[in-house]
């Protein structure tokens, strides 16, 4: 199967069960395994990031925290204020005999704009950043190898940061799972849910 095709497959498992239909298949249940591996990006709010990976097949669980900063602990009203040095990101747990590392990427760089520093719409500060929190020397090399060959589908450079992770700080509760609980919100309405239907549309022009 192609990459291309992968990535089309990728997409369409992002915004498939948001539209009310199923995620897709990429493999056959048989080639799923209970060993999983995590990744940890941030592309702007974790509410929006969250909420495009928690919708593809193969994706355990999304998790939504801090990152990249010195502060040990940090609250949400730390991380707003831009001084502790963390971004909001999203550690992902996936089966990767179903999706990939860099498959995940294909769908971080369509979830929100990688040309844009330290912000992402409305919402602007480093805490915003674009960034991949590489777990080991393969998920790094992956990641270096998926930001080259993006770039190619943008006419200004990525800004996207790729650091090694050394610390996930989960957020607090109610952070968790927020467009799933809280769908009616403005922000979700205005926002989120607009994210998810511009990815459908990137999804159709393949």
């Amino acid at each position: 199967m192609t990459r291309a095709i992968l990535t089309s497959l990728t997409l369409a498992a992002a915004v498939s069960a948001w539209a009310g239909a199923p995620a897709l298949n990429m493999n056959s249940p048989a080639n799923s395994t209970n060993q999983t591996e995590r990744a940890t990006l941030g592309g702007g709010c974790f509410w929006c990031i969250e909420a495009v990976f928690d919708r593809l097949d193969g994706v355990k669980s999304v998790t939504s925290g801090y990152a990249g900063g010195q502060k040990d602990n940090p609250t949400y009203k730390d991380v707003c204020t831009g001084a502790t040095g963390h971004a909001e990101v999203t550690q992902i747990e996936f089966d990767p005999k179903i999706i990939s590392f860099a498959q995940l990427l294909d769908v971080f760089w369509a979830a929100h704009d990688p040309t844009t520093l330290n912000r992402q719409g409305g919402d602007e500060g480093t805490q915003y950043r674009s960034v991949i929190f590489y777990h080991d020397d393969a998920q790094r090399a992956a990641a270096e190898k998926s930001k080259a060959e993006a770039q190619k589908q943008f006419d200004r450079p990525i800004v996207t940061q790729i650091e090694p992770l050394t610390k996930f700080f989960k957020a607090e509760g109610y952070h968790q799972d927020y467009f799933a609980n809280n769908p009616n919100q403005p922000y979700c309405q205005a926002v989120i849910r607009p994210k998810l239907e511009k990815l459908q549309k990137k999804l159709q022009k393949h």
